[in-house]
């Protein structure tokens, strides 16, 4: 079953009278549970497309179908209901609040779902042990390696339950090592039933995944399976 179909989008951009194409008639769909890799360079769309995938952005023309509903016809407060409860962010600059423990930065998305404290608390705990930083609960970000930062980041995104988790370029802060470790829990993540997509420019992080969508100049290159990691 398709999760996400993209059908004919296309997005541009208006200053002045220069009009600027960053997606040309994109088609594609992700089954559920299935982890895909967007790869493109520098100005190739990617980054579009995945605010388009995260409802922070709305196609030009086109059509956005998410669990079965229409995406790209949603009002403002519509998107991000669809952002609070369906989709997971995982960013490369992490978007840690620096002086709050571990915790309480897994716990915030559930703040303002309104869930109360003992029970946020008690999942952000879970949380964190299962990606691996059960010791680090009560640290700050300020006290955490680039790559505990980002296992802080995958279990925030985790916080709300999404159908679908979205990564936009997780390992380009962190040392090879690390981007190592963080592409496992992803692929463990995807087992559990997770769908990922996840956006970068790197083909050996695109590897791990079971499929990768090459971009380039707004419109798809090609799709490849991947024999996984």
């Amino acid at each position: 079953m398709d999760q996400i179909s993209i059908l004919h989008v296309r997005k541009t951009y208006n200053t002045g009278d220069v009009e600027t194409v960053a997606l040309d008639d994109i088609s594609f769909s992700i089954k559920k549970g299935e982890f895909v890799a967007i790869v493109g360079p520098s100005g190739s769309g990617k980054s579009t497309l995945m605010h388009v995938l995260g409802a922070l952005d709305t196609p030009t023309s086109g059509t956005y179908i998410l669990d079965g509903q229409d995406v790209s016809k949603l009002s403002k407060d519509q998107l991000a209901e669809i952002r609070n409860k369906k989709i997971g962010f995982v960013f490369q600059s992490f978007n840690l609040l620096p002086r709050t423990t571990a915790v309480k930065n897994v716990a915030l998305p559930m703040i303002y779902a309104g869930i109360p404290k003992d029970i946020r608390i008690k999942k952000a705990e879970e949380l964190l042990k299962e990606v691996g930083l059960g010791d680090r609960m009560a640290h700050t970000s300020s006290q955490l390696s680039g790559g505990q930062m980002q296992r802080v980041a995958i279990a925030r995104a985790l916080s709300m339950n999404p159908a679908i988790i979205l990564a936009d370029e997780p390992t380009g802060n962190i040392s090879t090592v690390q981007a190592e470790e963080v592409m496992k829990i992803f692929q463990g993540l995807q087992k559990q039933g997770h769908t990922l997509v996840i956006i970068t420019h790197e083909p050996s992080i695109a590897a791990y995944a079971q499929r990768t969508i090459y971009i380039k100049d707004g419109k798809i290159e090609k799709q490849t399976k991947n024999k996984n990691i």
